[in-house]
């Protein structure tokens, strides 16, 4: 039996163990660096099919790296389990209905990402058992993806140095190659600190940190024109000093996250808004300090390691679902909005170029999609950010896409959190497992093929070298 048909036939076997614990993961949704049920969910999963699991690993409590066999090469395969704050949402409901208000919700469907890098390895060591095993295998367990970039940590701690390449993927609503490059990042919070002064009897005591953030804000918004086009500045005041208008606020903090395509742009701009704050501070006389949180390259694809992938891509196709599946699909859909189903064929075509473009055509109104998304290299940017990059700075890496949703789904909502618990997010899943596993195995069995993204990795490296952006002794935040 080919590996093809062994992976497929192993992970169909085993669809309801894999959607299980995907679902029990969406029942527990935890944000960044404080995702203690779903990491041991997942590693307890890969503990009890025999491989050796070093918890908190780089000096993050919930991560973990898992790890079969022994030797060259060394191939990783990549899961998150983090969730979102403020997006809990029944599942399988077709309107916004929180099971807790203000809860966390897996709105990015994570719970589905981790589990079918599980699923992957768990189909690997089967096929090993028969096979023999050729090099290690290694599932990195990786936290705080979302706002924390958990993975950028793991890298500056050396985890991933002796690693020969990795592989992911993410939830969407159609299959195909993650083969755009992202934005890099950085976040940090502005605190300042005035005086504290009655607003109406003696407000020219008081300094206002509140006008200070307010005065940063209006600073950065004159900023945008003045920035790379791709450049994204988003900020969210953490802080605002109390809810006592009579009283001058002494403490208010802003949090903002600068984006932008390469990590020296986001450097350059990230100083520029430094400033902002510094001239804020002595408009309103008050202290400013400054708390670098996390950071994240812009993801380099290695076109060698993506013809691989897509390889197994085009040979698993995609799922078959009945017909009460197109209709929650179809119900779903309804809930979205025209600028939502626009700005999805858009990041679809983006991975196609011309064949992309056509492809979205042919989608029609379609809730489901029905065959694999073409791919094409590209310098196609997508218009997000994923800790991803930094392990892509550090070994050759490979993403692609499965289909988890209704097609038009924005990643981030309610309509997302609805879906990740259902067959049809369970049939992407698998496939994803799938994909990977076939992907990860050809990487251990194939020393040519490893050997033609080693080459394209090292000269990527000759010309752009790299620096992890997150500093040492910068230790990662929760919400």
């Amino acid at each position: 039996m080919s590996h093809h048909a062994f992976i497929g036939q192993y992970i169909d076997e085993h669809q309801s163990r894999f959607s299980a614990l995907s679902d029990a993961i969406w029942d527990v949704p935890e944000t960044r660096f404080e995702e203690w049920q779903s990491s041991a969910l997942l590693a307890d999963a890969l503990a009890q099919e025999g491989f050796h699991v070093t918890r908190g690993a780089g000096q993050l409590g919930t991560a973990f790296i898992a790890t079969l066999g022994s030797g060259k090469p060394v191939i990783a395969i990549l899961g998150e389990f983090d969730a979102l704050a403020g997006l809990s949402q029944q599942a399988g409901c077709a309107t916004p209905q929180p099971l807790t208000e203000n809860g966390n919700g897996h709105g990015c469907g994570h719970n589905l990402l981790g589990t079918a890098g599980v699923a992957a390895a768990c189909a690997i060591k089967a096929w090993w058992a028969q096979h023999g095993q050729c090099g290690t295998l290694r599932f990195y367990g990786c936290p705080g993806e979302e706002g924390g970039s958990g993975k950028t940590f793991m890298v500056r701690e050396g985890l991933f140095d002796d690693v020969d390449a990795a592989i992911t993927w993410h939830p969407e609503g159609f299959s195909g190659l993650f083969n755009l490059s992202t934005l890099a990042n950085i976040q940090a919070a502005f605190r300042f600190k005035g005086v504290a002064a009655h607003a109406a009897n003696a407000p020219h005591l008081g300094r206002s940190a509140l006008d200070a953030v307010t005065l940063m804000n209006t600073g950065a918004n004159f900023l945008r024109e003045h920035i790379v086009q791709e450049a994204r500045l988003h900020y969210a005041v953490t802080n605002s000093g109390g809810v006592s208008p009579n009283v001058v606020q002494a403490d208010a903090e802003v949090l903002y996250l600068i984006r932008a395509p390469l990590m020296a742009q986001a450097q350059a701009i990230y100083q520029r808004v430094i400033n902002i704050a510094r001239g804020a501070a002595l408009m309103t006389d008050t202290q400013m300090t400054v708390r670098f949180e996390k950071a994240c390259s812009s993801y380099v694809p290695n076109r060698a390691l993506e013809a691989v992938m897509e390889h197994n891509l085009q040979h698993f196709g995609v799922p078959r679902y009945s017909e009460e599946e197109q209709r929650f699909a179809a119900a779903m859909r309804a809930t979205l909005t025209p600028d939502d189903l626009h700005n999805a064929r858009l990041n679809a075509a983006r991975t196609g170029g011309e064949a992309g473009e056509a492809w979205v055509a042919a989608l029609g109104d379609r809730a489901l999609t029905d065959s694999v998304a073409p791919s094409v290299a590209t310098r196609e940017i997508l218009y997000g950010s994923t800790d991803v990059g930094d392990v892509s700075w550090v070994t050759p890496v490979a993403q692609c896409f499965a289909p988890c949703f209704a097609f038009g789904t924005p990643l981030h909502t309610w309509q997302l959190v609805a879906q990740g618990r259902t067959p049809i997010a369970h049939k992407g899943m698998c496939l994803a497992a799938k994909v990977m596993a076939a992907t990860a195995l050809t990487l251990l069995e194939d020393a040519a093929a490893l050997a033609r993204c080693r080459e394209e990795f090292a000269a990527l490296r000759r010309a752009h070298p790299y620096t992890c952006p997150i500093p040492a002794g910068v230790r990662p935040a929760t919400l």
